[in-house]
């Protein structure tokens, strides 16, 4: 007689695996990474090879030699890893820098904690600010293309560098800054500003966004949250003095706001499990992410908030716990 293995209900089937769900991000960043790579050409093609093939590299052998096990390469997590860490650095940073980052990122960051599914903070991000921080002149170096393909690229600050820099001149004010260095909402909002490869064009990243709501992969009340506090904390600020703070819809739209917003707060792993927890979550990245924006050393908060946030998830997993099957 056959044996009959019982096991307590719910039973739940899935055709979604991981496999499946690391590939849809893949995807959904596909137009961000075209976007980078019309703009920035071949040396941003160069950084992404080495990024994603570090990752797995790495990953495959810590699996293979450290772990003693399987390795796991094949979940598609590391080349997501590293297309993400990719896109959060400089088109010119040497191939070197972005292997060091992917070391840390996968060897560090992700499998330090027994690999995925274990780890507390974002690969890609713990890999970004470890660079930013060891390599800050490699990290910090812009260029603005001026055509396809990165054809006559020459140096140039962000958009929020440059704000930052020029309120510490006495007498300087948002508007004429942004004056000085001809910015405009429809330039910032299709590209040619400088920053990281992925913050190449907000509508890409959107376009990507709206993917994974379709396919169901993400639900939008994190990124919705984040972005909700950002413009309302912002508009606080403006409304009190619009000569020193920047409005709502600059920082919607500049710096890595977006692509952290949509690909890297809403990491499965690192983030609530909630609605509520993932709320919550969302409101205090989007705090902190100004609070660095107007009052910190750097002209950028995002990556440094989603990382403090991601300490801060296994208390709110704990306040807002889903309730348990079949209980009121």
């Amino acid at each position: 007689m056959d044996k009959i293995l019982v096991s307590p209900n719910p039973h739940l089937h899935s055709k979604t695996t991981t496999k499946v769900l690391m590939r849809d991000v893949v995807i959904a960043m596909l137009p961000a990474v075209a976007v980078s790579v019309v703009f920035y050409g071949w040396k941003e093609l160069l950084v992404l090879a080495v990024s994603v093939l570090s990752c797995v590299l790495v990953e495959y052998l810590i699996t293979r030699f450290c772990f003693r096990k399987p390795s796991t390469i094949g979940d598609w997590s590391a080349i997501v890893t590293g297309v993400l860490l990719a896109l959060n650095l400089p088109p010119t940073t040497p191939w070197w820098v972005v292997f060091t980052g992917a070391m840390v990122a996968i060897g560090v960051a992700k499998m330090t904690f027994g690999g995925l599914g274990q780890n507390v903070f974002n690969p890609a991000l713990v890999g970004r600010v470890f660079l930013l921080i060891s390599f800050p002149t490699y990290m910090t170096h812009w260029e603005i293309p001026q055509g396809l393909f990165g054809v006559d690229a020459i140096s140039g600050a962000t958009p929020l560098g440059a704000i930052k820099e020029g309120l510490m001149q006495p007498g300087a004010t948002v508007q004429g800054i942004m004056a000085d260095h001809g910015y405009s909402y429809s330039q910032i909002l299709f590209a040619n500003i400088g920053g990281s490869a992925g913050e190449a064009c907000a509508i890409a990243i959107l376009l990507g966004f709206i993917y994974l709501l379709v396919r169901k992969v993400i639900k939008p009340w994190t990124t919705l949250s984040i972005l909700g506090t950002v413009a309302l904390v912002s508009c606080v600020f403006w409304l009190a003095n619009p000569l020193r703070f920047t409005d709502p819809l600059f920082n919607l739209l500049t710096g890595g706001l977006l692509l952290g917003a949509c690909f890297m707060a809403t990491d499965y792993v690192t983030s609530p499990m909630t609605v509520k927890g993932g709320v919550v979550y969302g409101i205090g990245i989007g705090f902190i992410t100004l609070m660095i924006r107007y009052f910190g050393s750097y002209p950028e908060g995002v990556s440094f908030a989603i990382l403090i946030m991601n300490s801060t998830v296994p208390l709110l997993n704990n306040w807002f716990h889903q309730k348990k099957y079949g209980r009121a």
